[in-house]
C-alpha cells in the first residue's frame, strides 16, 4: 500500500493513511514523499471526512477505523483497483508474478526499460537500489507491477493480479504459501489462471520452463503466445554464469549468447534475470541491451542487501520468508563466497510458516547454513521447535531479540557472512548486532 500512497501523491492528491507498522525502507520513502502515517486505527482518524479511502488487504472488518469507514458509508475501493482504474487504463503493463522472486524480477526489468530510455513507471514491493523509490508513475505507455498473488481486500477475495489485465506476464515460478488465504495448491494455481485468462492473444507470456505448476495453469488454457526461459537447458531463453562466484552472466537467446558483469549471484537470481530480459523485449528492449543493463542493476533493498562490513564480517538484510527462497538466498552467498562461514538469523514471520506449513521443509533450507539463530515468536505451532532441531548444535532458537543478539555476538567471528532473514523489522536485531560487533573492533592504529 506505500506505493499505492506515493502514486496518489504523485498523481497530486494529498495523500494519509494508517498501519499498526511501518519498516524502513518504506516508512522513509513515505515520510519523505510527505505522506503522513497515523500509527493505529482509531476511528477519529477519519473527522477528516476524507474524499476517498483505498483500503489494503490487510484490513479486515472489525477494525475500528473499517467499521467507522463503513458506518460513515464513505467511498472505498482496494488498492488494486484503484490501482486498475487510475494508473494502469490503457497502459502496456508487464506484470512479474509467481511464488519467489517477484521484487527482483520487477525491479531489474523496470531498471532494464529505464536504461533503454523508455521512462516506465512502476509498482514494486521492495524499493530498487537503482530508483530509491518503490513506485512512480512513469513517463511512457510502460508500466511495471509486481503481480502479488494475495487476496485483494476483506470486501473482494479474488487475488489482487486479476485487476491488472497486463499485456505481458511473467510466471517465475509457482509454490504453496498463503496458507491464511489459500486452502492448497490447486486454489492458487485457479487463481493463476484467472490471471491468465486476462491476457490478450496480442501480448505475452513468460514462464519458467522447469516449473511444472506453472506447466499446470498453461495446461488449463492459454490464448496467449508463451515464452519459456530456464537456467537448467535449452529453452527459448537460457542461461548460466561464466564463472564459479557467480559474477559473470550469459544469456541466450535464438542462438546468440550475452554476457554482462553484474553484482547478484545465485540461480534463483539468474532466473529472475532470464525472465526480466524476456519481458523487456516485448516492450522493444534488445536482449543485447538488457543484459548490459544488468551490468548497472544494483539490486533491492532488503533482498539480500549488503548493510555493514565490520572488520572483515559481512551484514547482510534479505526478505526470504518461504523455505525455497531460504535455500537459494544461503546458496548463493555461499557460492560467492567459498570457505566462509555464513551464519543466518531468521525471524519465522509470515502467516504460512506460523501455522506450521513449512515445518517439514524449513529446516532443509537452512542445511547449507554454518550456523542458525531463530527467533521464535510466541505463535509458533509446537511442532517448530522439533522440526528445527534436526540442525542439532548448528540452531540456537530463543524468544528474545537481545539475547539472539548477545548469543550471535559471542559467536560470530572473522570472514564470516552473517544475514538477517525476516519480512519484518526483526526487533533492530541487525542494526544492535552491527553496533556490537563495532564496538568490539580493536581500536585504529
Amino acid at each position: 500500500m506505500g506505493g499505492i500512497a506515493a502514486l496518489a501523491r504523485a498523481a497530486g492528491h494529498k495523500v494519509t493513511g494508517c498501519d499498526a507498522n511501518v519498516y524502513p525502507p518504506m516508512s522513509t520513502q513515505l515520510a519523505n514523499l510527505g505522506i503522513g502515517i497515523i500509527e493505529g486505527f482509531e476511528p477519529g482518524q477519519l473527522d477528516t471526512a476524507p474524499d476517498y479511502v483505498v483500503v489494503g488487504n490487510a484490513m479486515s472488518r472489525g477494525n475500528p477505523v473499517v467499521e467507522e469507514m463503513l458506518n460513515r458509508r464513505l467511498p472505498y475501493c482496494s488498492g488494486p483497483q484503484w490501482l486498475s482504474e487510475h494508473v494502469l487504463h490503457q497502459r502496456h503493463v508487464l506484470a512479474v508474478s509467481g511464488t519467489h522472486g517477484k521484487t527482483t524480477t520487477s525491479s531489474m526489468l523496470a531498471w532494464i526499460l529505464e536504461d533503454a530510455g523508455l521512462e516506465p513507471g512502476f509498482l514494486i514491493g521492495g524499493v530498487p537500489v537503482n530508483f530509491d523509490t518503490s513506485a512512480r508513475f512513469g513517463n511512457s505507455q510502460y508500466f511495471v507491477v509486481e503481480a502479488d498473488e494475495y487476496d485483494t481486500a476483506f470486501f473482494d477475495k479474488r487475488a489482487k493480479f486479476v485487476h491488472y489485465r497486463p499485456q505481458t506476464l511473467v510466471i517465475n515460478n509457482l509454490e504453496f504459501d498463503h496458507a491464511d488465504i489459500y486452502r492448497d495448491l490447486d486454489a492458487i494455481l485457479w487463481q493463476f489462471h484467472q490471471l491468465m485468462r486476462t491476457v490478450p492473444a496480442n501480448g505475452r507470456v513468460i514462464v519458467n520452463g522447469e516449473d511444472a505448476n506453472v506447466e499446470r495453469v498453461i495446461e488449463q488454457g492459454c490464448w496467449t503466445p508463451v515464452e519459456c526461459f530456464s537456467s537448467c537447458g535449452a529453452s527459448d531463453w537460457s542461461g548460466c554464469f561464466s564463472d564459479k562466484a557467480e559474477r559473470r552472466v550469459g544469456i541466450t537467446h535464438e542462438g546468440k549468447l550475452t554476457e554482462a558483469t553484474w553484482q547478484l549471484g545465485g540461480l534463483h537470481n539468474l532466473e529472475n534475470a532470464l525472465a526480466a530480459v524476456a519481458a523487456a523485449q516485448s516492450a522493444g528492449v534488445a536482449p543485447a541491451q538488457a543484459v548490459d543493463a544488468l551490468s548497472r542493476f544494483e539490486g533491492v533493498k532488503r533482498r539480500m542487501e549488503r548493510t555493514a562490513t565490520v572488520g572483515d564480517i559481512g551484514i547482510y538484510d534479505d526478505f526470504a520468508h518461504h523455505p525455497t527462497a531460504i535455500g537459494r538466498s544461503i546458496a548463493g552467498l555461499k557460492t560467492r563466497f567459498p570457505g566462509q562461514r555464513v551464519v543466518v538469523a531468521l525471524e519465522p514471520r509470515s502467516n504460512t510458516m506460523k501455522l506450521g506449513v513449512h515445518d517439514d521443509t524449513l529446516a532443509g533450507s537452512l542445511e547449507r547454513a554454518d550456523l542458525v539463530f531463530v527467533y521464535r515468536p510466541d505463535d509458533m505451532t509446537p511442532a517448530f521447535d522439533a522440526a528445527m532441531q534436526v540442525l542439532g548444535q548448528r540452531v540456537t532458537i530463543v524468544d528474545d531479540y537481545d539475547a539472539l543478539v548477545d548469543e550471535m555476538a559471542s559467536t560470530v567471528g572473522r570472514d564470516d557472512q552473517v544475514v538477517f532473514m525476516s519480512n519484518g523489522g526483526f526487533g533492530a536485531a541487525r542494526q544492535k548486532l552491527t553496533m556490537a560487533l563495532q564496538r568490539k573492533q580493536p581500536p585504529p592504529g
